[in-house]
């Protein structure tokens, strides 16, 4: 899934948008940054499914924070990128090509079936760890407060992702040592 500078800026910041504007700023009106989001999203449209759901998502977030002036519909929005990471991911799953085959093949590289499997593995890691983050998003948006909603959505989740990363580098390397791939 593309994204633009915008949409990545906007949603790497959201969550500490929202932890402080909560209580200065009434959620109808910090609405409109989940807007922004949306909107910088648009050009993605035309890419995929995934993108155009998440968008009309995140456009039913924001009308749900606009009638209710509630701050959950807002704190919905990661749940709504882990769901949307997930579909996509997991679509890939029924398809020849994983959705990490595909993004590795951006660099105009042939696999062979040894490392297609490898990236259809790797492509369930990923699917595991948005089912585990939505989960904990939802049960933060829920049941903690601001501050721990935003720590996780705003920290953490990144945290762990890039750690996931990290620590799949590193299997990669010695996959490849190891298959001469």
């Amino acid at each position: 899934m593309r994204m633009s500078f915008l949409a990545a800026a906007i949603t790497l910041l959201y969550p500490l948008a929202i932890w402080f504007g909560h209580g200065r700023i009434e959620p109808r009106w910090l609405a409109g940054l989940l807007l922004v989001a949306a909107i910088s999203r648009l050009p993605a449209l035309k890419l995929n499914g995934v993108a155009r759901w998440s968008v009309a998502g995140a456009l039913v977030l924001v009308a749900a924070a606009i009638w209710s002036n509630l701050l959950l519909p807002l704190k919905l929005y990661p749940v709504l990128v882990s769901a949307a990471l997930l579909a996509g991911f997991a679509f890939s799953l029924t398809t020849p090509m994983s959705a990490v085959e595909r993004m590795a093949r951006l660099r105009g590289e042939d696999f062979p079936p040894v490392a297609q499997a490898y990236m259809r593995k790797v492509t369930q890691v990923w699917c595991g760890f948005f089912v585990v983050n939505g989960a904990i998003a939802l049960g933060t948006a829920l049941w903690a407060p601001e501050a721990v909603w935003s720590l996780y959505t705003g920290v953490i989740s990144y945290a762990l992702m890039a750690l996931l990363f990290g620590a799949e580098y590193l299997v990669r390397l010695r996959f490849k040592r190891l298959h001469n791939v």
